[in-house]
């Protein structure tokens, strides 16, 4: 029997990586990204930053707001992509 995989080979869960992003229309519905699906990560800043580095892309694919999330725990947002 193989021992499992080490943590550099297999997809971190949830409990590893609590925070993400929900991405919002202007009324506040879901938005499908695919490109940007399923992001989580460790931390809030790690949350942050990549919002900062791809918020151009998120509103080109038609997402108005963001909405910070740590498991279920809404933290805060929505927040406009738009000045």
């Amino acid at each position: 029997m193989l021992p499992g995989q080490p943590p550099t080979f297999r997809q971190p869960n949830a409990a590893e990586r609590p925070w993400w992003w929900r991405l919002e229309d202007a009324n506040g519905a879901t938005v499908e990204a695919p490109e940007h699906a399923d992001q989580r990560f460790a931390s809030q800043a790690d949350a942050e930053s990549w919002v900062g580095e791809v918020y151009a892309d998120l509103a080109e694919a038609g997402v108005d707001a963001v909405t910070l999330f740590e498991h279920e725990r809404q933290v805060y947002g929505p927040m406009s992509l738009h000045a």
